[in-house]
Parts: structure tokens; sequence; C-alpha cells
């Protein structure tokens, strides 16, 4: 149904372009010579140019990003290109004379086409954000600079400077030839890079552009050969390419919902616009250094065409500088992206590493610790035996108690292990993150006290609640804070600052210290890694506290700070709605009693 709907579109454009293209050549060429035929041949175009326009202001609103830039520059050269129009119909119907030389609309009709190669430039079927806009707005105004440089480098000295209107004539012809193939140039570079939408927009364009260049240099020679009048036989080519063009911007217009950007780039277009723009910059000493020794033109024209040199220069150095300093922005900006996403990607690999080698070890330390724990039963209970018996001497009874000591010292690290190594994870239900950690400095609010470490807590209030198990996310806050008290331990103004605040989606909890800090950050959670003497720490703690949070789908990280310290940071993700429980289990937030 769409294939039929594309064809009797097409046929329809066809058929009016074919038709507006008969009727102006009809009526134009029955028309008596004078202001019927000038009104015609002058108000057509205009006609045409306005209308073409104002479609592509409706493709530019109907659109975004490079798209939209594609129509606003080329709507841009549409309204200049009928700004030129304007003025014939202003000569020479509204006051009836004959173009005057030299002409301000000429300049008008040599920029109008600097837009179109911006517009191309930007390469519309490209993925967003392959290309800053900025930058493509720097490249459009170097070219548009240039363009006006070689404007006013060739044919301003003998248009304004000193009339030679032979001169002037031929070098406009020439230069707004060459303007209109690089134009078509890049049109066709486009049209056989792309596919779909893209490609019949460029082809249209291209074939009416293609039909206006030729048109144009038929005028210009009909002009030359005092042939020509406004309304003739000359003027059927040019209004033809002004209807192909509606009919171009008519297709985009139908199509926009079926333009889709190119999956992949072709390289050697890429860089099309900046080879441009630095072409042209070091095009100016070139042509400065042949005004100066090879030109023959009279020494007015030579020190104008060396003046309006200089002043390129300096106005093209400047927006280089703009542009090499926006790059250098870009740049460092990237190198910060990149930055962040290896630091990212280290700390990610860290904690699969960690993860894999917490389950292996679990699995490990699971059965080692079952196996040791049931002589360990047997110890304990043979021992009391041996204390309560009758027969037994005083040194006898206290090597038995001290074997007993020693089994469960001993039975309390097997409990560790089989801790640590507990695969089960406990209930989840919502959870006040900040209630967990003020419940958790409650409880060892007077070891610190009796330490004399001063404790200041900064708990954001109103923190959006996270899943998770409240007793053994308090049991995670506690062995960080027991960590900082033998860190601490001994120093002298020892602070410990506890925080808690939202970032995005996440809420994140920080413990520092003003201690000596970690001696190897990275080893902080590998099991049975610790600094403590023998006898004070199995090295298990912040290992079962790293598995806990990864079970929480959290992230625990450590570091010493520059001010000197440790600081431990955990980051759970807020709970969504989407993603609630049953409101029974989601209001069970149950927390460990206050000792």
């Amino acid at each position: 149904m769409s294939t039929w709907k594309q064809l009797l579109g097409q046929h329809w454009r066809m058929t009016g372009t074919a038709g507006l293209i008969f009727l102006y050549a009809v009526v134009s060429l029955n028309l008596p010579q004078g202001a019927p035929q000038k009104f015609i041949g002058d108000f057509t175009p205009l006609l045409l140019l306005l209308a073409a326009s104002a479609i592509m202001v409706r493709n530019a609103i109907s659109t975004r990003g490079q798209t939209r830039v594609f129509w606003v520059l080329i709507a841009i050269g549409c309204a200049l290109w009928a700004s030129n129009a304007a003025l014939w119909f202003f000569y020479e119907v509204l006051r009836h004379r004959d173009i005057p030389e030299p002409f301000v609309g000429d300049i008008v009709l040599f920029i109008h086409v600097v837009p179109f190669m911006a517009a191309m430039a930007l390469r519309p079927h490209l993925p967003v954000g392959q290309q800053k806009l900025y930058f493509s707005t720097l490249n459009f105004v170097l070219l548009l600079v240039w363009w006006m440089f070689l404007y006013a480098f060739v044919v301003f000295p003998d248009e304004y400077v000193s009339l030679n209107v032979g001169v002037y004539s031929r070098n406009y012809d020439l230069l707004y030839l060459l303007e209109n193939v690089a134009l078509l140039v890049a049109l066709a570079a486009l049209a056989l890079g792309t596919r779909g939408a893209w490609k019949r927009i460029y082809w249209n364009l291209f074939v009416a552009l293609s039909l206006y260049t030729m048109s144009s240099e038929t005028i210009n020679a009909a002009i030359s050969a005092g042939q020509y009048h406004t309304g003739s036989l000359y003027d059927v080519p040019f209004v033809a390419s002004l209807c192909w063009l509606l009919a171009a911007v008519v297709l985009a217009w139908q199509v926009q919902r079926q333009i889709e950007v190119e999956p992949a780039a072709e390289q050697r277009w890429m860089s099309f616009a900046p080879r441009l723009a630095r072409l042209a910059i070091l095009s100016l000493p070139v042509m400065g250094y042949w005004a100066w020794f090879y030109d023959t033109a009279p020494v007015r024209l030579r020190y104008f065409r060396l003046l309006v040199t200089l002043v390129a220069m300096l106005v093209l150095g400047l927006f280089v500088f703009v542009r090499q300093y926006l790059l250098d922005h870009e740049l460092m900006r990237l190198l910060a992206e990149s930055r962040r996403a290896l630091d990212n990607l280290q700390r990610l690999q860290t904690q699969v590493v960690q993860k894999e080698k917490l389950a292996s070890l679990g699995q490990l330390v699971a059965g080692a610790a079952h196996e040791i724990n049931a002589p360990l039963d047997a110890i304990l209970q043979n021992a009391g035996v041996l204390v309560d018996h009758e027969g037994l001497e005083a040194n006898q009874v206290s090597m038995t108690k001290k074997i007993g000591e020693q089994a469960r010292r001993a039975q309390e690290l097997v409990s560790g292990l089989l801790s640590f190594a507990r695969q089960s994870p406990g209930e989840k239900s919502l959870v006040d993150i900040g209630q967990v950690v003020q419940r958790a400095m409650q409880m060892k609010t007077l070891h610190l006290e009796n330490h004399k470490i001063k404790v200041e807590t900064n708990i954001a209030p109103g923190l959006p609640r996270v899943w998770g198990n409240a007793n053994q996310l308090i049991q995670c806050c506690l062995e960080i804070i027991d960590n900082a008290l033998d860190a601490l331990d001994g120093t002298p103004g020892a602070t410990f600052t506890l925080s808690t605040r939202q970032e995005g989606n996440e809420v994140v909890l920080e413990f520092a210290d003003s201690g000596p800090g970690l001696r190897e950050p990275q080893r902080v959670f590998d099991p049975f890694y610790t600094t403590k003497p023998i006898g004070k720490g199995t090295g298990l703690g912040l290992s079962a506290t790293y598995g806990v949070v990864q079970d929480h789908q959290g992230q625990i990280s450590c570091q010493n700070r520059p001010e000197g310290g440790a600081i431990f940071t955990i980051r759970f993700s807020v709970a969504h709605p989407e993603t609630a429980k049953p409101a029974a289990a989601a209001e069970q937030t149950a927390l460990l009693p206050a000792h």
C-alpha cells in the first residue's frame, strides 16, 4: 500500500512540475515583450523560491538535530536566492528600470550558495552525535568568509573600486560557476554514498541545481551577447530548475517519516568540510603573493586586493583560534570521559574477580568448617566433663579449662567462617537506610566516647528506601565502624565521620576516619587479610561485608583520603515502585535491638 502511495505521489509531483513548466512557457512566450513578460519572468521565480523556502522551514520544524540544521541552512540559501529575485522584481516591475551595473543582487546571489554547501557538509544522513554542531557552524563561517574573500578579491575591485563591466561580468560568471560546480560535486558524493529516502532527496537536489547551473550559464552567455530579456525563452530552463527544486523539498516533506540515519559513515567524506576550511586558509597567502608580484592590474586594485587578503587572514585566523580552542576543550572532555570509563572498567573487573574469589573460597571454607566443628564440639564437651570431675588435681583442672577456652576460640573462628561462607541471602524488604546507620551509631557511641573519638554525623533527612536486610546492613555498618575504631586507637584528636546522601538514583553512605589510613586499599576486602595483631582479628569481617553489599546489588569501595585517614563508601540503588514486593512484606523492616 505504501509503495502505491509513493508511486502515486511521485506521479503527481512529476505531473505538477511538468505542468508548471509548460504553463510558464506558454504564457511567457505568448505575452508581448515588455512589462507583461517582465512581470511573469520576475514574479514566477520569486513565487517558486518563496514556496520552496516555506516548505524548507516546515521541514526544519518537523525534524530535529542535524537534520533540522540542514533544512534551516537550505532555507537560508533559498531565502537569499529569493531576495535576489525580489530585487529583479523591484527594479524591472515596480520601478520599470533596467538592472543597474553594478548590481547589489549579484552579491546576494553569490552568497546564497554558501549555506547550501554548509548544509551538505553537515551530512544529516549520519547518526546524530557523530559531529558537533558548533564545529559545523565554525566550518560554515570559515567557508562563508572564504567565498566572500574570493568575491572581494576577484570580482569586487572591478565592480566597485574601479568599474570595468566587461572584466567584472567575466570574473563573476567564472567564480559563480566554480561555486556551483563545487556544490554539485558535494551533492553527487552524498547521493552516491547514501541510500533510501536521503538518496532520493540528494539526487533530486542534484538534478535541480544542475539544471539551474546550466540555465544560469546560458542566460549569462545571452546577456553577454545582448540577446536576453526577462521572460524570454532562456528563462524556461531556469523556471524548470526552480520547479524541480520545489518538487525536491515537497518530496522531503512527504518522506520525512521514512528518513533514517545511515548505520555507518563513509570515512573518506568524514572530514570534507574541515579540509575545505584548511584549504581556504592556506590559499590566502598564495593569493596575496600573486596580487603583489604577478597582478598586472592598476596599483589601486592591487592594494585593495592585498588589503582584502590581510583582513581575510585576520578574520579566518580568529575563527581558527576559536575552533582550536573548542577542539582542545572537546579533547579534554573526551580524555576525562575515557579516564572515568577506564576507572569504572577497572573497578568492575576488581569486583568480578573479588566476587569469584569469595564464591570459590566460600565453598571451600564451608566444607572445612563443618568438618572442624564436629571435633571441636566433642573437645568442648569432654573438657566440661573433666572440669567437673572430682578426682582431678588443681593443675589438671587449669589445663583442662585452657583446652576448653582454646576450643571455644576455635569454635568462634569456625562460626565466623560459616557466616562468611553462607550462600543463602537473608529476607529483604524496604529499609530506611538513615534509620539503619543511626541504630549502628547508637550501638557504638559508648565505645567511641570511651576511646575519646570525636564523632560527626551528617544523615540527610528523607532518604528514599532501599531493598535489603536490615540486620545484615547494620552488621556491615558495625564492621566498618569497628575497623575505624581499631585504626583510631591511640590517635590524638581522632575523628570519625559518618554521612549519608542521595545522588541520583543511589543512596550513598560514607564512613571516614582521621587515622593512619589503609596500608593496602586494594586488598582490604580479601579474605583473611588483616593488619591487626595475631589473635585480635581473623580478616573475615570486611570480606563478609563486601559479600553482603554485593548481595544487595550495591557497591563498596575504600581509599585513603588526601588529608589523611581512610574512607569507606557504600552505594545502594533506590527502590523503585515498579520493583516493589507485596505491601505486607514491604513494610517489614526489622532492626536489631540496640545494646
